[in-house]
């Protein structure tokens, strides 16, 4: 299975009999509640709403809607939110998280608490699937938004964190491109040698799950044209499912190019942890939280 759109995934999520039950800490803010209403809405999820109940009952009150008393917890402080939110996966009270008006940092320091958090041991990193104008599917870019200069291992889990997550959604055979700026390995570009080595490991079936190949340029990796034209043959070429950046800078500025200028549709979270975790940015649209939501809810 692959997805050529959000739409086509949302159908899917919409069609499965049971919502996933998300919970939500510090929800009291109204772009937040607008994206899980709308998911609520379309039977994707159950949410469970963590914070400041006068601020929660406020941004309903705002759409028109409510929430079962039995699936809001009054806990006004953002810290003891988080963490109360992460208890609730940890008992089994829901499937997955989601980060409402707090930051970043607050809502991992839970969550990779070795004692009572939802760490797996290994490393977490941030999935982001693009609905890109132009190409034909969507297409996982990543790590973008959480590890930041990532050494080989680090590139090596990545990979396996993206490829589960996609595999979670119902990708069979994933299609991998570690890019670069060139085709060929290059002693002096450390990216180069690193992409090789990947392409190798998932050669020698020390990644699994995938068809890595690397080093490969971005115009090789989205366009099977230009690779022939420049003599590149890969299977991958113009058919690319996750693109690894070579780093946090590389894959940030990217994301933000497509949805920017480039007018692409996103969503996100963080792969790595015991369940998904929507982390969505400061700046994120109703929709971005919402698209979010739903790829997250289709990984559980």
């Amino acid at each position: 299975m692959v997805f050529k759109s959000f739409d086509e995934l949302i159908a899917r999520q919409k069609a499965v009999p049971h919502a996933a039950r998300m919970a939500v800490a510090a929800a009291g803010d109204e772009h937040t509640i607008e994206a899980v209403l709308n998911a609520r809405r379309e039977g994707i999820v159950r949410p469970v709403l963590v914070g400041d109940k006068a601020a929660i009952d406020a941004a309903l009150q705002h759409f028109g809607e409510s929430v079962p008393d039995e699936d809001i917890y009054d806990v006004p402080d953002i810290a003891e939110a988080a963490k109360f939110a992460v208890s609730l996966v940890r008992e089994g009270k829901a499937d997955f998280l989601m980060k409402g008006k707090l930051d970043t940092s607050v809502m991992l320091r839970p969550v990779v608490n070795k004692e009572t958090g939802l760490g797996k041991g290994g490393v977490m990193s941030h999935f982001t699937l693009f609905e890109i104008p132009g190409y034909h599917k969507l297409i996982a870019i990543v790590d973008g938004g959480m590890v930041t200069y990532p050494t080989l291992e680090q590139k090596k889990c990545i990979i396996e964190n993206t490829v589960g997550a996609l595999r979670s959604m119902g990708y069979e055979e994933v299609k991998v491109g570690v890019l670069a700026c060139v085709e060929k390995v290059n002693p002096k570009m450390p990216e180069t040698v690193e992409a090789n080595e990947l392409k190798e490991m998932n050669r020698r079936g020390e990644i699994t799950g995938c068809y890595v190949e690397g080093p490969i340029s971005y115009d090789c990796a989205m366009s099977r044209e230009i690779a022939e034209f420049k003599g590149f043959n890969s299977p991958v070429s113009g058919d690319c499912d996750v693109l690894i950046a070579p780093n946090i800078h590389a894959g940030n500025i990217m994301g933000k190019m497509l949805t920017v200028t480039m007018g692409a549709r996103m969503a996100g979270f963080i792969v790595g942890a015991k369940c998904p975790i929507v982390m969505t940015s400061r700046g994120s649209t109703p929709e971005e939280k919402y698209l979010s939501i739903v790829i997250s809810s289709a990984a559980v």
